[in-house]
C-alpha cells in the first residue's frame, strides 16, 4: 500500500510538471510582456531591469526553471492587465470560489443522494417516478438557463436573496468568508443551488443506477436468502458497493466546480475564480490563464490522488490486492 501511494504521488508530480511546461509555454510565446508591462516612455535601464526581473536573458530551459522556482517560492508573475502579481490576484479571489464550491457540494450531497437512494431501492414508487421525471430538467438546462430563472423568481419577484455580489464578508487573517454574515448567506445561495443542480440530478441517476445493478447481484440474492431485513441488505451489502464510483463522481464533480465555475460567476457576479479567468481571457492577460491552467490541473489531480487513496478504506479487497 505504501509504495503504491507513493507511485501516485509520483505521477501526481509528474502530471503537473507537464502540466506547468504548458502554461509556461503560453507565457512564453504569447503576447510581448515587455511592451505591456512598460510604459512607452521607458527607459533602456528600466527594460533591461524588467528583462532580468523576468528572466527573459535565459534561454528556454532556464526560464522554465526560472518559472518553476518562482512559482515554488509564490511567485507567479505579473498580470498584464492589471501589473499585480498574479499570486495575489489569485489569493483574493480563491476563498470566493472554495466557499460556492463547499456549500454547492453540500446541497448536493443533502439533496442528491438520499433521493439517490430512495430512487434506488425503490424504483417504481410514486416519488421515485417524479425525481426522475423533475431530473432531466436539471440535466438538460445549462447553469446560466438555471441562474436567470433563479434570479428571476427569488430575486426580482420574490426579493428574497440578491441578485449578485457576495454579500458582507469578514476578513479571518488571509481568508474572506461571508460564511459568518447573514448577507454573506444570503448572497450564496442562488448560485450555490444554480451549481448544484445539475451535480444532484447526476447524483441522482449515478446512484440509482448502480443501486439497481447492485441489487441483483449475486452477493445480495444470498444475503435475502440469509434471512436479513432489506434496510440491512441495502444499507450494510449494496451501498458499499455502489458508493465507489458515486464518490469518484462527486469528487470529480468538485474538481469542475472550482475550476469550471465561469458561467455560474458570471451570471451573478461572484467575484471568484471564474469571473477572474474571464476578465483574463477578454484581456489576452496570459499570466493569469497560464497559472489558472496550472491551478485547474492541480486541483484535479489532488483530487484524483486523494479518491484513489480512499478506495482501500471504503472497499477492504482493494487493500488486500495493492499490499
Amino acid at each position: 500500500m505504501i509504495i503504491y501511494t507513493v507511485g501516485r504521488i509520483l505521477q501526481t508530480l509528474l502530471v503537473l510538471l507537464v502540466i506547468s511546461f504548458i502554461a509556461f509555454l503560453l507565457v512564453a510565446t504569447l503576447g510581448d510582456p515587455l511592451g505591456i508591462l512598460l510604459p512607452p516612455e521607458a527607459s533602456l535601464a528600466e527594460r533591461q531591469e524588467l528583462i532580468l526581473r523576468l528572466g527573459l536573458d535565459q534561454p528556454m530551459l532556464g526560464r522554465f526553471l526560472h518559472f518553476l522556482w518562482g512559482m515554488l517560492h509564490g511567485d507567479f508573475g505579473l498580470s498584464y492587465r492589471t501589473q499585480q502579481g498574479v499570486g495575489a490576484m489569485i489569493a483574493a479571489r480563491l476563498p470566493a470560489t472554495i466557499e460556492l464550491a463547499f456549500v454547492s457540494l453540500l446541497v448536493t450531497l443533502f439533496v442528491g443522494v438520499p433521493l439517490g437512494i430512495v430512487c434506488g431501492v425503490k424504483p417504481n414508487s410514486v416519488v421515485s417516478r417524479g425525481v426522475m421525471l423533475v431530473s432531466i430538467a436539471g440535466i438538460t438546462l445549462p447553469n446560466f438557463v438555471v441562474g436567470v430563472l433563479l434570479i428571476a423568481i427569488f430575486s426580482v419577484q420574490l426579493g428574497w436573496f440578491p441578485s449578485f455580489g457576495r454579500g458582507h464578508t469578514v476578513d479571518l487573517g488571509g481568508w474572506t468568508t461571508g460564511l459568518l454574515t447573514v448577507s454573506g448567506w444570503q448572497a450564496i445561495i442562488l448560485p450555490a443551488i444554480t451549481l448544484a443542480a445539475f451535480q444532484v440530478t447526476f447524483v441522482i441517476r449515478m446512484l440509482r443506477t448502480q443501486l439497481l445493478e447492485v441489487g441483483q447481484s449475486e452477493h445480495i440474492r444470498f444475503a435475502r436468502a440469509r434471512g436479513l431485513s432489506e434496510r440491512t441488505v441495502w444499507f450494510s451489502y449494496a451501498m458499499r458497493n455502489a458508493l465507489l464510483p458515486t464518490i469518484t463522481m462527486l469528487a470529480l464533480q468538485l474538481g469542475n466546480v472550482i475550476a469550471f465555475s465561469v458561467v455560474t460567476e458570471g451570471v451573478f457576479a461572484w467575484p471568484g475564480l471564474g469571473s477572474l479567468f474571464l476578465q483574463s481571457v477578454q484581456s489576452a492577460d496570459i499570466p493569469v490563464i497560464a497559472i489558472y491552467l496550472i491551478f485547474v490541473g492541480a486541483v484535479f489531480m489532488i483530487i484524483n490522488l486523494f479518491v484513489e487513496l480512499s478506495y482501500p478504506l471504503l472497499d477492504p479487497r482493494l487493500r488486500k490486492g495493492r499490499a
